[in-house]
């Protein structure tokens, strides 16, 4: 389904920003919290490996994308402007120079700060001899057991190669036991192994001592090789495509389709090829040429290859004073007295805010649901949930104990299948209800719904409980994702909420929702509408005003109406954490229009949508970007907030906390390009305000807040 817009406009780059290149953007701006002094030294770490993973999926799904386009030699342009080819070109440009200040980064700055501190990683130059002989015993009981060196020739062609896996390169000079002088192998380095390895203290000399899995493999690879000169060894890693291909009008079965799908992932076409700075000519071009890449798919690192392997580091070491303060997520004051979750929103409705607040509330629900004999049934989506959820084993348990349980699983939610397809299995096996939605519309909606027995005004009947949200039912991700949450019974939400399942568990034409916004049928359309109607207000001399906090703004024609908002008068403030396609502060066109990005110790995640509305003030929350996607290809709900205490939380909380931001909140200019926003007076930083307002947590930076902001 296509906007208006989308079908009568030319694609133009003086409206639009590349999609990839703003992504690219914003990863600079995780990079940026790696080196910001203000941040502990272990989470800086932290930040250079969130990185890493990000660039890893941009290239195994955007870049991907690109040379897809590429190889089937499209040249239509970008909503940008742009030709794949120029896009290509500009994304590797701009992905090189990322990766290379991630690299100086880290060993110029991270790595000597964490050597002061007594943390070490040891290269192979330092080590002493007692190091050496306890790392040779190390590689010979632990490592070598694991390892399957491949010599190339006609009978041992190059291995398949697994997305994103450690492996080396090594060349040789001789010839083996049979005779064969190939002069060069391959060593998968197995992914049991841990890529980093703590040395005794005693060893070390430092509190905490390393090396490197990549740094034992070079020093003894050699071992592997018996009577052959080692000439050079060199780690590489291919990343490949990780997209997978449903047809969804062949598919008959989409779980059997997609089980058999998910073991190509690993061995999908190549996308990028990343050696350690000292490998050969000879050596890259050879790698380049086994995984059909161009030389500009070539990416040398100064250090180890895969840095996500890093992320454990800060686990593996105990100095609270190198890491964010440890908070207790803090309870809505309705819940903190009163034992009874359903008694509690009975009494009014209850909004979360992670994960400043807990997600314990969420889980109870469920927890007493499963027990509860007045209970008879429960519905749930399911996205993203992880493979131990508590909140699953809820569900299991009160579908063994004969309750109705029907969970809408997404098979397709990107790099979650296998866990949803496993949890799908053992839902089944109890006997609860398992669908997937719609074939060709993911379900990223996020309904949870419980139907209890009551007695309501002296007669008996069911009353439902519903929880709706901005995140993913994922405990471990409420901790670091700030997200709304909103439990309720109230009836028109309610009933709005049953009609939603309905659709997706049943047939039947979509029914006219009471106050649920939802894609793909009316959420686009009335988000246009409530932007249009801020527009009639302005042109009235009323005031128009459009606050707006989300993941992704690229849909062209929300962001041309946005233009026109501006062009009438409107203010429009944006808080688009990661990537934007619209251009601010362009006269005559946005003027009116402010862009601003929010990079923190928390992923920002909720998405709010408020509109002055005359003055009435309509505040939404939902699961949905203002994406192309999530209008038009996906199951979402938009949910209002009604009741005035809890939306003048939501504003308060989620968008002027964040609009007063100047420290770690980004301004982006009319040519894409991001700039700290900075004070001399004062440091405010919303996540540590929210931290101070709802749990207590003092931070060094934010205990002389300036007045009125706590």
């Amino acid at each position: 389904m296509n906007s208006p817009v989308t079908q009568a406009r030319p694609a133009s780059p003086e409206r639009f920003l590349n999609r990839e290149l703003s992504l690219l953007a914003f990863n600079r701006r995780v990079l940026a919290q790696a080196a910001d002094p203000n941040v502990p030294l272990l989470e800086r770490l932290r930040f250079i490996c969130i990185v890493s993973s990000n660039m890893d999926e941009f290239f195994e799904v955007r870049v991907a994308g690109i040379k897809e386009q590429l190889k089937l030699g499209s040249a239509l342009p970008g909503n940008d402007g742009l030709l794949p080819q120029e896009a290509f070109r500009r994304i590797g440009v701009l992905a090189h120079s990322i990766i290379a200040e991630q690299y100086a980064l880290l060993n110029d700055v991270i790595l000597p700060a964490l050597a002061t501190e007594g943390i070490e990683f040891l290269r192979r130059a330092q080590w002493t001899p007692e190091q050496q002989e306890w790392i040779h015993a190390y590689f010979l009981n632990e490592v070598m057991p694991l390892l399957t060196p491949i010599g190339l020739d006609p009978s041992h062609p190059f291995p398949r190669v697994l997305n994103k896996s450690l492996n080396f390169a090594v060349e040789l000079d001789g010839n083996d036991a049979f005779g064969r002088s190939s002069g060069a192998a391959i060593v998968q380095a197995p992914r049991a192994l841990p890529r980093v390895i703590q040395l005794p203290r005693e060893l070390t000399g430092v509190d905490y001592g390393f090396v490197f899995l990549s740094s034992v493999l070079h020093q003894h690879v050699g071992e592997l090789f018996t009577g052959m000169d080692v000439l050079g060894c060199y780690q590489f890693r291919v990343t490949r495509n990780s997209d997978l291909f449903v047809d969804d009008e062949e598919v008959k079965n989409l779980r059997t389709a997609l089980q058999g799908e998910l073991p190509q992932r690993h061995f999908g076409d190549a996308v990028r090829l990343e050696v350690a700075d000292n490998c050969s000519a000879i050596m890259a071009n050879f790698l380049l040429q086994q995984f059909g890449l161009s030389p500009e798919d070539l990416y040398r690192a100064p250090g180890i290859v895969n840095l996500v392997r890093l992320m454990s580091v800060p686990d593996l070491i105990d100095r609270p004073d190198l890491q964010y303060r440890p908070f207790q997520p803090a309870l809505p004051k309705v819940l903190t007295k009163r034992f009874d979750i359903f008694d509690s929103i009975q009494k009014q409705d209850i909004l979360l805010h992670h994960p400043f607040q807990s997600f314990a509330p969420v889980i109870q629900l469920l927890e007493q649901a499963a027990d509860d004999p007045q209970v008879v049934a429960i519905k749930m989506t399911v996205y993203r949930t992880g493979t131990d959820s508590v909140l699953m084993e809820h569900l299991l348990r009160a579908a063994q104990k004969g309750k109705e349980v029907t969970v809408v699983v997404e098979l397709m939610a990107r790099f979650d299948e296998e866990a949803n397809l496993s949890i799908a299995a053992r839902l089944e096996e109890v006997g609860a209800h398992v669908v997937y939605g719609v074939v060709g519309y993911k379900t990223h909606a996020k309904m949870l719904m419980v139907l209890r027995r009551e007695v309501i005004n002296k007669r008996s009947g069911f009353r439902r409980y519903v929880h709706l949200g901005t995140g993913n039912y994922h405990p471990r991700t409420t901790r670091f994702y700030t997200d709304f949450g909103l439990l309720t019974c109230n009836d028109e939400i309610s009933d709005d909420v049953n009609e939603v399942f309905k659709q997706l568990t049943g047939l039947g034409k979509a029914r006219k929702l009471k106050h649920l916004w939802q894609a793909p049928f009316t959420l686009h359309a009335n988000m246009v509408a409530a932007i249009r109607q801020e527009i009639e207000n302005a042109k009235a001399g009323r005031k128009g005003r459009i606050i707006a906090k989300m993941n992704s703004l690229l849909e062209r024609q929300i962001i041309e109406t946005l233009y026109e908002a501006s062009s009438a008068g409107v203010e429009i403030d944006l808080l688009v954490r990661g990537v934007c396609a619209l251009r601010p502060g362009v006269p005559g066109m946005s003027e009116n229009i402010k862009v601003r990005s929010v990079v923190g110790r928390f992923l920002e995640h909720h998405r709010i949508f408020y509109f002055h509305a005359d003055g009435e003030e309509k505040v939404y929350l939902s699961s949905a970007d203002w994406m192309e996607r999530n209008f038009f290809r996906r199951i979402e709900v938009c949910f209002p907030i009604l009741d005035p205490r809890l939306k003048r939380r939501v504003i308060k909380e989620g968008l002027r906390t964040y609009l007063s931001d100047n420290a770690q909140a980004w301004e982006m200019d009319s040519n894409g390009e991001y700039n700290v926003r900075s004070s001399r007076r004062s440091r405010t930083v919303a996540q540590e305000i929210l931290l101070a307002d709802l749990t207590g947590l003092i931070t060094e930076s934010n205990d002389t807040l300036p007045e009125g902001n706590s």
